[in-house]
């Protein structure tokens, strides 16, 4: 709080200054002024919120001082001080808007509780005003924030109420467009107190350099400024780079289509969001327009039969390490794929996770027990895939491969071989002395032992392996029944579709029809 003392005489001035301990109540005395005329000079530029000024002065009065002042610089108190004890001065000087009126040869302690009373005044003031821009601010927020997420259509009447609110946003002619960036991290900021100014500076430069809208939003804030402003995109990357430095967490920028006008920045916000979903997949870009990605078709939704073959061989590896490694290969091989689109992509890893679990429920079976339950899959969040797709598939192929790794441990190690044996060579003639003699068993040795351990007869076991594939064939593929019989190992299609309806209690036609 500024005080600037105006007095003609010099005693006066210094004694002012010297013996009141200004300081010790928090108020930065500036240089006193010798006359009206110079106070009226230095106001401007040394902007004081109190002015204590005698009331008769060479030259121009106090009175006059502060009816100029007044009418210039409303905001600021004026105390008057005066050798006479006059009450036609101090009505007169309450007419000028003073605040206080004291004589001259008032005590020192009388002096500082007048102005510590006008610095109340002013402190107080300066919160109402405060808490009005905040109130105000936070309207014309609640405003556009309601119209954004909204579903109706903005009548003209509420688009030039939205142009009072934001005149940042009033376009000059039809050339100009409006621009909306999202600026995002992926999980939820934590703001410290030491460091919110630091954001709030941040955002200031921006809207001062950029005349913009800046609004919080999910995960980050929102901004709005007319197009092709000079050094806009380095701004937006600048506010970023701030961004991870505060909060210590990466930040991605993306950019929906430009506005013409304010009703339709929905639907810039509709695809700025959509691009925001991009994030996992152009990583390294950090700042996508959706001019980027508008084009992508997709990436296929579901693996090949020759992935599935190598994900059930790497669970079957044993080691975390190379499940691990080969999600990583996997993902950087989709992140290349030049037509992914997240949805695309979560369907394609949903597959994986799919074909993981119905190996895992074949292995089961295999041993005579039921499939266990796995909460993680059971309860799969499927945005997971796409906002955190390493981490979300390690954690889901990774109990497959733990459940995997227990339902071992219940087998003896031969029987395993053979099941996995059994199960790459459906499509052959599968004997059981060709099986035994894979592990080096006799024939009624391994036919009694494999009982023991599957709870089921080796002809049981291969039929219904083989029924179980065909029965994914015929769901998944458009192959004609008679190439899906021969595919699974058998040439006699009258044969085929006899074991099939005993198996599934329909023919192939009828299972693939339903």
């Amino acid at each position: 709080m500024k005080l600037l003392i105006v007095d003609d005489e010099v005693i006066i001035r210094t004694g002012l200054s010297t013996v009141i301990k200004w300081e010790e109540n928090g108020i930065e005395l500036l240089a006193p002024a010798a006359s009206a005329e110079e106070a009226l000079m230095r106001i401007p530029i040394e902007c004081p919120d109190i002015i204590l000024t005698d009331i008769r002065m060479t030259g121009m009065s106090g009175l006059e001082l502060s009816r100029e002042v007044k009418r210039n610089f409303p905001y600021i108190e004026i105390v008057i001080l005066s050798g006479f004890d006059d009450f036609a001065y101090a009505q007169q000087a309450m007419r000028e808007g003073i605040s206080d009126y004291l004589l001259k040869n008032s005590r020192p302690g009388d002096i500082m509780t007048s102005v510590m009373r006008v610095k109340q005044r002013i402190v107080s003031r300066r919160e109402a005003v405060l808490q009005e821009a905040i109130h105000q601010t936070a309207f014309r927020w609640k405003q556009l924030d309601r119209f954004l997420r909204g579903d109706n259509l903005l009548t003209e009447r509420e688009s030039e109420e939205l142009l009072i609110y934001y005149p940042e946003l009033r376009l000059g002619s039809n050339m100009e467009k409006l621009e909306l960036w999202l600026v995002t991290s992926a999980s939820p900021l934590t703001m410290k107190e030491e460091t919110e100014s630091e954001m709030n500076e941040a955002a200031a430069l921006i809207r001062d350099s950029l005349g913009c809208v800046i609004l919080e939003w999910e995960y980050g804030w929102l901004l709005i400024f007319r197009r092709g402003q000079p050094g806009a995109k380095r701004l937006v990357k600048a506010s970023m780079e701030r961004a991870e430095r505060v909060y210590r967490q990466p930040f991605f920028a993306a950019c929906g289509v430009w506005a013409s006008n304010v009703a339709e920045l929905r639907e810039s916000l509709r695809t700025a969001e959509q691009t925001a979903s991009y994030r996992w997949l152009a990583e390294e870009a950090r700042m996508l327009t959706y001019e980027d990605i508008k084009d992508r078709k997709g990436m296929r939704t579901v693996c090949t039969e020759e992935v599935e073959k190598k994900l059930t061989a790497v669970l079957r590896s044993g080691s975390r390490e190379v499940v691990q490694q080969w999600i990583k290969g996997e993902l950087a091989s989709i992140r290349q794929d030049a037509e992914a689109t997240p949805c695309s992509v979560q369907a394609y890893l949903h597959s994986l996770i799919v074909g993981g679990y119905r190996w895992l429920e074949r292995a089961a079976v295999s041993v005579g027990q039921s499939m266990p339950k796995l909460p993680q899959i059971e309860q799969l969040d499927m945005k997971l895939l796409t906002a955190n797709p390493e981490e979300t598939l390690q954690q889901m192929l990774l109990a497959i491969h733990a459940q995997y790794e227990r339902l071992n441990g219940s087998r003896n190690e031969a029987i395993d071989r053979t099941v996995a044996y059994i199960r790459e060579h459906l499509a052959d003639s599968l004997s059981l002395a060709q099986v035994a003699a894979s592990v080096h068993m006799n024939p009624n040795y391994f036919s009694k032992l494999f009982k023991q351990e599957t709870g089921k007869n080796y002809i049981e076991y291969v039929t219904e392996a083989r029924m179980e594939w065909a029965s994914r064939l015929l769901k998944e593929t458009p192959a004609k029944v008679s190439e899906i019989a021969k595919r699974v190992g058998y040439e006699d299609m009258k044969h085929f579709n006899q074991l099939f309806k005993r198996y599934s209690g329909e023919t192939p036609s009828q299972y693939r029809s339903r």
